[in-house]
């Protein structure tokens, strides 16, 4: 029986977390903050010197992507039960489309066939852009079909994958690739509701990837053109 004023928070069950589980997920989105504004802004001092204007200005959407999937992701998953947590949980969900159309937007960029980047840009922005309307009005539903759908879209460069084999610097790809099947990987972790330390587990493969990406466009727009 419910108790009386207890909130209506669905998948309530889902949420609980021992205390040292939540100093652990705590401590792990404290380091990918201090690492993503650490790193991220030596990318942007450095790569002001090396990138055109519109390089640059997909660099900052990278950083700014970055840095806000894992501000919402922190204020959510040590959020206490209430309504605001899931709430909370709409934003975390949407901000991971948004996580991959700025880390893709960089690479993109590069490419030698406008058009053929300017299409990529519109379908990854267009899908990510869906994506964040359908977890924003639709929380709770589909959530299954969108980890399918994260992973499309983060894949997608496959389909020019000839174009990006010829426009980017072998370690850019080398760098790349890793941190998507670490992302992928950690898939794993983020559907294995029952582990111990899970959401601990899931938020390291997300700093260890977007590292490597981070890397990735720090190797692109700085160390290739020293």
């Amino acid at each position: 029986m419910r108790e009386t004023g207890a909130p209506e928070i669905p998948f309530v069950g889902r949420y609980f977390c021992s205390r040292a589980e939540l100093i652990a997920d705590g401590i792990v989105h404290a380091v990918g903050i201090v690492l993503a504004i650490s790193a991220g802004s030596i990318l942007l001092a450095f790569s002001v010197f090396h990138a055109g204007v519109w390089e640059y200005v997909a660099a900052v959407f990278y950083v700014v992507s970055l840095l806000t999937v894992l501000s919402i992701s922190c204020a959510y998953n040590l959020w206490p039960i209430s309504r605001a947590k899931w709430i909370l949980r709409r934003f975390d969900h949407a901000a991971i489309y948004l996580l991959i159309a700025g880390t893709y937007t960089p690479f993109l960029a590069q490419l030698d066939e406008p058009a053929t980047a300017w299409l990529m840009i519109g379908l990854v922005w267009g899908a990510a852009a869906a994506g964040i309307v359908i977890k924003l009005a639709l929380p709770g539903r589909f959530d299954r079909l969108a980890i399918v759908f994260y992973l499309a879209i983060g894949w997608s460069g496959l389909a020019i994958g000839h174009s990006l084999l010829d426009t980017l610097p072998a370690s850019t790809l080398w760098l790349i690739v890793a941190g998507g099947v670490v992302y992928s990987s950690g898939v794993v972790f983020f559907v294995w509701q029952g582990l111990k330390f899970q959401s601990a587990v899931w938020h390291g493969f997300v700093v260890v990837a977007a590292g490597l990406h981070l890397a990735a466009v720090m190797d692109l727009l700085v160390i290739n053109r020293i």
